[in-house]
């Protein structure tokens, strides 16, 4: 009987939880939709510009980008840009496996493909990059919090690709993106800094 009342509140609360971060992501979405195109791409540049002023920026050889997505911020022509400086390389979906690996992009007008998700990717025969290879992977997020908790989409699949990443860890986001306090959950991975266009938080991971 205890057992059966110790596993119910558990579910209680991890129902509570679910439904806390569901309302969280649908509150930030309601409010990046007003965030006009013009805000959008001024504050994507100003990112932009603070991110390579950042030393774990500089001092990076290899770096995991990401591919935005319309409401989130715009990286893109940074990467465009250092394609033949570092080595640059995008999440790829391993459909099979269900998890995603890093490949390297040079080209992105030859090299880039809607993966599975719609998602900007790289093409197959685009070269892996190990995990342990790279030096900082910069994460996109609903949301993150001055701890250096993130908020995802809800699949799950970025905090399972976090976990076997031990680089420097840089989420980046809008300025209304990065909150006091966000709910968590043991297995959601935390990042090393937070990178908006108005500041830098080092968190400590």
């Amino acid at each position: 009987m205890a057992g059966s009342l110790v596993r119910s509140a558990k579910e209680k609360s991890e129902m509570n939880l679910n439904e806390h971060k569901s309302a969280l992501r649908k509150k930030i979405r309601a409010a990046l939709k007003n965030v006009s195109e013009e805000t959008h791409k001024l504050d994507s540049e100003k990112l932009c510009i603070k991110l390579k002023e950042q030393s774990f920026f500089q001092n990076a050889s290899a770096i995991l980008f990401f591919a935005p997505l319309p409401d989130e911020i715009d990286i893109w022509p940074l990467l465009e840009k250092l394609t033949y400086e570092k080595i640059a390389a995008l999440p790829c979906f391993d459909l099979d496996n269900q998890f995603y690996t890093s490949r390297q992009v040079k080209n992105l007008h030859a090299e880039i493909v809607s993966g599975h998700f719609g998602i900007r990717e790289p093409v197959g025969n685009c070269v892996e990059i190990p995990f342990d290879d790279l030096d900082l992977i910069l994460v996109p997020g609903v949301a993150f919090d001055l701890h250096g908790n993130r908020l995802g989409r809800g699949k799950g699949f970025y905090d399972r690709l976090l976990q076997k990443i031990h680089c420097k860890k840089a989420g980046v986001c809008f300025d209304a993106q990065l909150l006091e306090k966000i709910p968590v959950e043991p297995h959601d991975a935390k990042v090393d800094f937070i990178l908006t266009p108005s500041r830098c938080v080092a968190t400590g991971g």
